[in-house]
């Protein structure tokens, strides 16, 4: 069986202090990333009020931890996109697509009651290396 690998860097926000999880898991040739909110790694803070400066960000970290796991934006198979308000699912779903490419991966969207730290947008994703 696979070794399960955990992946931490300092270019994106770690995880909520005393929680549980870890930013990605690499097992053989998949990295599984945790959902990430658009928070600024060096400050904690939210990269701004509005979805898109928040997705913007959110992908920034999907980025930063690919990277340290080996993989990138480019090997993206899966996500999940969850939002405070479905109705900002444009202005996601512009900035969400210039960082996938035109080989966007398979994705989920979901409206929820809400997110930590007040975020209007988490994404967990699902790589290959």
């Amino acid at each position: 069986m696979a070794e399960k690998d955990v992946i931490r860097t300092d270019t994106a926000p770690a995880p909520f202090q005393g929680a549980p999880y870890n930013q990605a898991i690499r097992i053989g040739e998949l990295v599984f990333v945790a959902g990430q909110l658009g928070l600024r790694p060096e400050t904690g803070q939210l990269a701004g009020v509005g979805i898109a400066e928040q997705t913007e960000q959110v992908m920034r970290n999907l980025a930063a931890i690919l990277e340290a796991a080996g993989s990138s934006l480019g090997n993206l198979v899966k996500t999940t996109v969850f939002l405070a308000d479905l109705g900002e699912f444009g202005a996601m779903n512009e900035v969400y697509a210039r960082h996938v490419g035109d080989r966007p991966p398979a994705r989920s969207t979901v409206e929820i009651a809400g997110l930590p730290s007040g975020a209007l947008v988490e994404i967990e994703a699902i790589a290959h290396l």
